[in-house]
């Protein structure tokens, strides 16, 4: 029997209903609440990528400057091709045009001019400003031209390592461009357009452009005055001593910031070998940082400064070399084979007597010794803003014997890379400071914000007083006959050193040697460093005194000259002498003419007679100068 029909009853089906309807609006305001404001800018995208084109508008990379404020690397305007293939009205003949014009093969061009299930395909990237002129001007349907940056180096082949280079793309590769890129690269700008649903252009409708925010600029503590002199320097080297590469560095020694650094050979970064890799890789590497080396007698200078501190020697100490020591039951040989006889510490640093270094270095012993190795950063990287510095190589302590300590002390049985040696000289001869190395002094944004990028924290490794005594060393060590006669009439220190290199399998490589350089200005209280490492010289010589120190005193000169510093002293005038026949004499009857002379020499040999000389006999030489006698 059916039920009558009631208000009560009407009044539950309204109440239905209006709850179904309250719920489907509940529902269609949630799904818009999503679609609005939760994956609202999500969507929105997505829609302006199908109604819209872009084109990337690459951002100028910031421009690098040096201490001077000179400009050393710079972005220019280039610009990128494109091809929508379904606006193309003639294929063969835009492909054969875009071939001519970049430099490409036909069939490559072709296929991407035709390829119409692609929205927008990129033909070349960084073309110069008039290949773009002349694709603009064909005006061809389909085609597009969007604004890039390129890279320009200003002194080409300068700081090749330093500075390193971008890829195409505007991307840092090597050195500070690679290191800084973050700072550098900025942000990209873009320009749209709206298009059709097969993505063809649609003619009158509104362009969008958003520029791009340049990058932060750089300020180096490089001196690119300074940094030509070392370059010019290195080219030098590598021709006259026919050498594999050439290292060399100029540092601040009160702040340990670089105002020099390079490596030959290098090439124009304007010319990258990019499909030469093996020499891309090698002549990329920041070689004072990446690269470590045995580094000879410029080590003695670590080794006296520890026996000093720890009052282990003095300037009155004397030491007899008969030419080795024995250590462990080994026979270490000094340089020189016929021994020094006795001397006191000065004379045994200013003739870079190993057998004096392996005393200093037993008498501290493997604990002190090695405390005072890593004071100096040995064994660690210096943290120097570039990147892939090496730590070195310095034994575990625990595994080593008297033997290894003895050869330590004169740099030998220990690996360094240039940067960690001179951080610990600098240290050495400031007063006793120990910095972090520094290349890069600032940034500024494009908003003129500036900030400060040089660590300037240190720690004390030494004290005033045994700086100075080691000053004192290098002063005399390189001024043999005299004040003030290394540089004529400038007051500079140094040490040079000679150490044999080995090869994969670990032993000493027959006639290969690494020779080096450091010197001190001024003497008494160091303002600059100079470092020159030549690795593998061939034209005869390959002792440091003969090889890199002469070199050294150019870098000097031309620091002095440009820097417009006098000298100390007017009046210095070295002698001039002829180098005399030596040939068939006996070592000491040559040693004892040179001495007359005021000449020096290095023994190449253990023999007792003199079969060869350099230079050869009439030479005009000045007094002081090193020259080798074979033996």
């Amino acid at each position: 029997m059916q039920r009558p029909f009631t208000l009560h009853s009407l009044q539950k089906r309204i109440l239905a209903i209006t709850i179904l309807i309250s719920f489907i609006f509940c529902l269609l305001f949630v799904r818009l609440f999503f679609i609005q404001i939760i994956n609202g800018k999500k969507l929105q995208t997505k829609a302006t990528d199908q109604w819209t084109r872009d084109l990337t508008l690459v951002a100028p990379r910031g421009t690098i400057y040096d201490t001077t404020g000179a400009a050393l690397a710079v972005s220019h305007t280039t610009y990128n091709v494109y091809v929508r293939a379904r606006e193309v009205e003639n294929p063969s003949y835009v492909s054969s045009f875009l071939c001519e014009v970049l430099d490409l093969k036909f069939s490559n061009v072709y296929e991407k001019v035709t390829k119409k299930n692609i929205s927008e395909v990129l033909i070349k990237m960084q073309v110069d400003i008039e290949t773009a002129e002349k694709i603009y001007n064909k005006n061809l349907s389909g085609v597009f031209l969007a604004e890039s940056v390129g890279r320009y180096y200003v002194y080409g082949d300068l700081l090749t390592q330093l500075l390193g280079f971008v890829s195409v793309d505007n991307v840092g590769q090597s050195g500070i461009e690679a290191y800084y890129n973050d700072l550098l690269c900025g942000q990209d700008g873009y320009s749209y357009v709206q298009s059709d649903l097969q993505g063809k252009e649609i003619s009158g409708k509104i362009r969008y452009y958003i520029p791009g925010v340049k990058g932060s600029d750089l300020y180096l503590s490089i001196d690119s005055k300074i940094q030509l002199t070392l370059e010019q320097t290195l080219e030098k080297i590598m021709v006259e001593q026919s050498s594999k590469s050439v290292t060399g560095m100029v540092m601040k020694a009160e702040t340990g910031e670089l105002v020099a650094l390079s490596s030959k050979p290098s090439f124009d970064l304007n010319e990258i070998p990019r499909d030469d890799l093996e020499t891309l890789f090698s002549s990329s590497k920041v070689k004072a940082v990446t690269d470590t080396y045995e580094p000879g007698s410029t080590f003695k200078i670590l080794t006296v400064a520890s026996a000093l501190e720890e009052g282990e020697t003095s300037f009155e100490d004397r030491f007899y070399c008969p030419g080795y020591r024995m250590v462990d039951g080994q026979r270490i040989k000094c340089w020189k084979t016929s021994g020094h006889g006795s001397q006191t510490l000065v004379e045994a640093f200013a003739n870079s007597c190993n057998c004096c270094f392996m005393d200093l270095a037993l008498r501290l012993g493997k604990d002190r010794f090695y405390d005072y190795l890593e004071r100096f950063g040995l064994g660690k990287s210096t943290g120097i803003s570039i990147s892939g510095e090496s730590g070195g190589i310095l034994m575990k302590k625990e595994n080593v014997k008297n033997v290894d300590l003895a050869r330590i002390g004169f740099g030998h049985a220990v690996a360094v890379t240039p940067i960690q040696l001179m951080s610990a000289v600098s240290a050495i001869t400031n007063g006793g400071d120990l910095f972090t190395p520094s290349i890069v002094k600032k940034s500024v944004d494009n908003k003129g914000k500036e900030t400060n990028l040089i660590n300037t924290s240190c720690k004390k490794v030494i004290s005033q007083k045994t700086s100075n005594s080691v000053n004192f060393l290098l002063e005399k060590a390189t001024n043999k006959t005299g004040d003030f006669t290394f540089v004529e009439g400038y007051n500079v220190g140094g040490k040079t050193g000679t150490a044999q290199k080995y090869d994969e399998n670990g032993r000493i490589a027959t006639g290969k040697y690494i020779s080096s350089f450091i010197g001190t200005y001024p003497a008494n209280k160091p303002e600059y460093i100079v470092f020159i490492m030549v690795d593998e010289p061939s034209a005869g010589a390959y002792y440091g005194s003969i090889v890199a120190a002469p070199y050294g005193k150019e870098v000097f000169g031309g620091i002095f000259n440009y820097l417009d510093i006098q000298k100390q002293k007017e009046d210095v005038n070295i002698e001039e002498v002829i180098m005399p026949d030596l040939v068939g004499k006996s070592l000491s009857e040559g040693g004892s003419e040179l001495k007359k002379i005021g000449i020096f020499y290095e023994v190449d040999g253990e023999g007792g007679i003199i079969l060869n000389q350099l230079p050869p006999a009439g030479t005009t030489l000045k007094k002081g100068d090193t020259v080798i006698l074979i033996t």
